[in-house]
Parts: structure tokens; sequence; C-alpha cells
């Protein structure tokens, strides 16, 4: 009976210095303080500008998760290549998977920060017009795997039916 008090004395006392204290927390008292009046800034997750409004994303996200938005105005990137849309990224469906982030070929072509990613995209210092106009800076046969899912929708689900 005594080692019971003691426990349930131990259990309240630490409750006590979680609840009033913030002891052993995670979040930090501003993000508690934004939790609790519903003004929680959710973090990007698509850096609009420097994408290139290709939908590789879309088409290798395997649930679906990414859609693409029209753009209001048309933006011209290069000579050949105008951004008509970009991707927008349902977290209902987003399972992190990070083939969004991983196939953008900002990323993976250029070596550059992918202008998506399920968390957070954060700050990206690129000039898509320059960058776009380099040579790509990678081996023919990784440029072939990832050309062929950037362009296809169908790979990931012909994968997933087996063929």
């Amino acid at each position: 009976m005594r080692s019971m008090l003691r426990v349930a004395l131990e259990g309240a006392f630490t409750n006590f210095k979680r609840i009033f204290f913030a002891a052993d927390r995670v979040t930090d008292m501003e993000l508690r303080r934004q939790i609790s009046t519903l003004s929680v800034e959710v973090d990007d997750r698509v850096d609009e500008s420097a994408c290139i409004g290709c939908a590789g994303c879309a088409n290798v996200c395997p649930t679906n998760a990414i859609e693409m938005k029209k753009l209001a105005a048309p933006v011209k990137i290069t000579d050949d290549w105008i951004k008509n849309e970009v991707p927008e990224i349902n977290l209902e469906k987003c399972i992190v998977c990070y083939y969004c982030h991983d196939f953008c070929p900002v990323y993976s072509l250029y070596g550059q920060k992918g202008t998506i990613h399920p968390s957070c995209v954060g700050d990206q210092e690129v000039n898509v017009n320059e960058l776009i106009e380099q040579p790509v800076k990678i081996s023919e046969d990784k440029l072939k795997v990832i050309a062929t899912y950037l362009s296809d929708k169908t790979v990931l689900k012909n994968r997933e039916d087996g063929e």
C-alpha cells in the first residue's frame, strides 16, 4: 500500500511539473501559445519561385498526394520553358516518402535544394533561369531513370501492378 501511494505521489508531482513548468516538453512555449490560439503558421512545402513546374513530383507520387495548380499568370523561365503550374501537397494523402523531393529536377539533376518537401522546403537561393541553362551533373544511366519517372505517370502504377 505504501509503494502505491509513493507511485501516485510521484506521478502527481511529475504531472504538476509538466503542466505548470513545461518540464519534459518537446514543444516550446511559443508553439503552444500558437496552438492554443489557433494561429500556427505552417511551413512552406513548395517554393513556387524556384519550382520549374515540370509536374515530375506529381508524376512520381505513389499516393497521388500532389496536384498541380494553375498559376494566375504564366512565368517564363527560359525561351523554351514557360511555367504554368506549381505543385500543391495534400497532407492527408502524403506518406512522407520524399519521392517528390528526390525526383525534383532542381535537386536530382542540378544538385540544388529540392523545391518541394513534405515537411518544410526551407529557404531557396536558386535562380532557376540560370540553373536550367547549365549542363546536368549526373550520369547518363541515372538521367534515363529519373527522366522516365518525371515524364511518365504510369511508371509507378505499372511497378505497383507488377509489370
